[in-house]
């Protein structure tokens, strides 16, 4: 099976929900358990399974990045990139930033 290379990045207090690492680099498989090639959303249920101890509700909320995170692919908004649907490339940079903050 051929793995991908993923950066991820947390910032604007997302980083917190992660032993305060802002920086990740991720090997990911190529291809779900469904056969087609992994998804940005394949990767979000990774890092929620994977990667985060608890708080997970203020990462993701009904299957998808909660309101409030920005998400970009390759410097791009992923609104521009089928969002979840977004095909993983090796390489790929995905940043999480989060645009909320307590008052």
């Amino acid at each position: 099976m051929s793995e991908l290379n993923i950066n991820v990045e947390f910032s604007g207090g997302m980083e917190l929900l992660f032993n305060n690492v802002s920086k990740h680099t991720i090997k990911f498989p190529a291809t779900n358990n469904a056969g087609s090639p992994s998804n940005l959303q394949d990767l979000l249920f990774y890092i929620r399974d994977n990667m985060m101890t608890d708080r997970k509700e203020l990462f993701v909320e009904k299957d998808t990045v909660r309101p409030g995170i920005l998400v970009l692919i390759n410097n791009v908004d992923w609104e521009l990139c089928d969002e979840l649907e977004y095909e993983l490339q090796d390489k790929d940079e995905i940043v999480f930033i989060s645009t909320l903050h307590g008052g």
